[in-house]
């Protein structure tokens, strides 16, 4: 049996190799969901032995079906966000503990220790609905923080606006955590110089604002804000890990999570780095759930094994077996 510290001590990619196939076989035997699609595809698992042997679970599954790898009961449901009558996602968590590990490590790897930071969060349509797993991630991080000045922020830009600047005066170190469009609303509000602080934005324009590219949207933000560069996390109400960017839409991966690159048109084969495809996620810290996971975004990997997001599918640009009913 694979345990959260087998994950979280993975250290090199031999490592991240022999565990990735032992979850694999773990959750063909024990997530109902994942076995019939892997025998839908007619995969005999004694033969698969690399990482792009395994078959990666469409993503849409998780609107439409329990995945579950254990019969524990379900601590947590996290669900992603969707307009009036949308089918939403729904992840099952059984242990909420391994999320917890999964983002602290992960928090950690990139940024030290998280008592260096005042965690400022704007997150309103985060905050105005249930189950996000983001809210979730974002509140512990503010209590991990230890300091008195972190918060959330719903819709009081004007005393955030102050909070920012008297930190930033200060020399403190800030993270400010947000969802894209309220970025945008707050930098219009009120320009800033800020010598000590860290934009993260989350992405999303949550129907509030026409969607933008990504040069464009951090060079405005860079601008709004005073900084030389903006940082952004990349998950999702599926995954139970972060990759983050430093800057320039440029994301790394935690150890235990990696990326694949699969062609537009044949969903089971790979394509070469620097060229644009579809981002599979291996996300070993989704022991409990699906650890490999054919997401909707568009992106392209590089000989680093960092990755950028480029947009997403539309739905008739999808193909292969990611519409397979069961």
């Amino acid at each position: 049996m694979i345990t959260a510290a087998d994950i979280f001590a993975i250290s090199n990619q031999k490592q991240f190799e022999k565990i990735a196939l032992k979850v694999f076989r773990y959750q063909y035997e024990n997530n109902l969901v994942y076995h019939e699609f892997c025998n839908h595809l007619k995969v005999d698992i004694h033969k698969v032995k690399s990482l792009v042997q395994i078959p990666f679970l469409p993503i849409q599954f998780f609107k439409s079906h329990a995945v579950v790898s254990n019969t524990n009961a379900i601590e947590e449901t996290f669900t992603s966000s969707g307009t009036t009558g949308m089918i939403t996602s729904k992840h099952l968590v059984t242990d909420a503990s391994i999320y917890e590990e999964s983002y602290r490590k992960g928090f950690s790897q990139f940024y030290g220790n998280i008592e260096d930071y005042v965690v400022l969060a704007l997150l309103p349509s985060y905050l105005e609905r249930e189950g996000s797993s983001l809210i979730y991630m974002v509140e512990d991080l503010i209590q991990l923080s230890n300091q008195p000045e972190s918060g959330f922020y719903l819709h009081n830009h004007d005393e955030l606006i102050k909070k920012l600047i008297e930190l930033d005066q200060a020399g403190q170190n800030v993270i400010l955590i947000g969802v894209t469009y309220a970025l945008l609303d707050l930098i219009e509000k009120h320009p800033f110089q800020l010598q000590h602080t860290i934009i993260m934005e989350t992405g999303g324009m949550k129907g509030k604002r026409k969607e933008m590219i990504r040069e464009e949207l951090h060079e405005q933000l860079c601008q709004g804000f005073g900084v030389s560069a903006i940082h952004s996390e990349y998950g999702m109400t599926e995954l139970l890990s972060q990759a983050y960017s430093l800057g320039e839409g440029v994301f790394e991966c935690p150890s235990w999570m990696q990326i694949l690159i699969r062609d537009t048109e044949d969903a089971l084969t790979y394509i070469k780095d620097g060229k644009t495809g579809g981002i599979n996620v291996i996300d070993l810290a989704n022991i409990n759930s699906c650890s490999f996971i054919a997401t909707q975004d568009l992106g392209k990997k590089n000989p680093n094994n960092s990755f950028e997001v480029l947009g997403r599918f539309d739905n008739s640009d999808i193909r292969g077996c990611n519409l397979m009913v069961l």
